[in-house]
């Protein structure tokens, strides 16, 4: 009998592949909204207004 560790460790590189391949597009789709999530939240903590950007991550705190 053949051992199948080789067959099962090419298996889980494949799925861990496909999982970072679909974490990096997810992050790049709404990376700005929530970079713009979190800032809002900081402008709240620190008594300042939030003004928005002209695109998705580009808010700040005035």
């Amino acid at each position: 009998m053949k051992s199948k560790n080789g067959q099962a460790l090419t298996e889980y590189i494949l799925i861990i592949a496909l999982i970072s391949v679909i974490a990096i597009t997810l992050v790049n789709l709404f990376g700005g909204y929530l970079k713009d999530s979190i800032t809002k939240t900081g402008c709240e903590l620190s008594n300042s207004t939030y003004v928005k950007g002209d695109k998705p991550g580009e808010g700040k705190c005035e």
